[in-house]
């Protein structure tokens, strides 16, 4: 398979490094235009422009959202008749692709970072794509964790759920870490049980039947410290009201950029 890729950032590049290291895709099947030279797996082409001759099997798009107007100045003849173009873009819906590119199929993903390590989540949004461009996209993504097709109308909360997801969890990790210090316990030693409390954790309930609810309860005895902990989370709903609050304010920023750039 044939791959151009224009923008290949920090998402690009984790995308790539584990399309290469599981051979979904060859390093020497790939072009990628850059504004400047990043560290690209090996055999990988990087360059300023697009190569010369006929279309590959599948675009995608992983610049800034607000340079689209300027790739599609510079590249959408290039690139019109490709079987497949895949944005990444935050914020862009399927309408403002199909108003600058033209492809055979137009498909949105969103991924986040651990797709790395084959451990994140991808949302897939088409309209346009038939049985066998969902099957095509779909199998391109598997080696990057969790695939999961999504209405259009629900783009945005995947994108905040997902998409950002990482990055709230991240802060958690910090305060819970903090919680610890508060405590009385060194940093450094704070922060290292914190992140392994979170990799376990996780593991865990990825591989068990239960609900985190289910789990949480298991692990809070009736009067006990964990309990006591979860009462103050549990306090007004405190803990589900700031994450509501905090992923209607990444969906909504994601709206106002799609109207942005329709």
């Amino acid at each position: 398979m044939r791959l151009w890729m224009i923008g290949c950032g920090n998402m690009g590049g984790a995308m790539l490094r584990r399309w290469i290291e599981t051979g979904a895709v060859a390093a020497g099947d790939v072009d990628v235009v850059n504004r400047g030279d990043r560290a690209l797996p090996e055999g990988v082409r990087q360059a300023r422009t697009l190569p010369a001759g006929p279309v590959p099997d599948v675009v995608l798009l992983g610049m800034k959202p607000q340079q689209i107007n300027d790739i599609a100045a510079r590249f959408a003849g290039q690139i019109a008749g490709a079987p497949l173009l895949i944005s990444i873009l935050a914020g862009v819906d399927e309408a403002a692709l199909a108003g600058r590119f033209t492809a055979g199929a137009i498909v949105r993903a969103m991924p986040n970072l651990p797709v790395g390590i084959g451990k994140g989540v991808v949302g897939l949004q088409s309209a346009s794509a038939g049985p066998d461009a969902r099957a095509a996209v779909a199998a391109l993504m598997a080696p990057l964790g969790l695939v999961e097709w999504v209405e259009a109308k629900l783009f945005d909360a995947v994108t905040a759920l997902a998409g950002s997801g990482p990055g709230f969890l991240y802060r958690f990790i910090d305060a819970l870490a903090a919680g610890g210090v508060a405590l009385g316990l060194p940093a450094d030693q704070a922060q290292r049980m914190a992140v392994a409390t979170v990799e376990g954790a996780g593991l865990m309930a990825a591989a068990s039947a239960d609900s985190p609810a289910a789990l949480a309860d298991r692990v809070a005895s009736p009067g006990g410290s964990t309990r006591e902990g979860l009462n103050v989370l549990d306090r007004d709903e405190a803990l589900a009201a700031l994450l509501r609050e905090t992923l209607v304010a990444s969906a909504r920023r994601n709206a106002e950029m799609a109207a942005a750039a329709r």
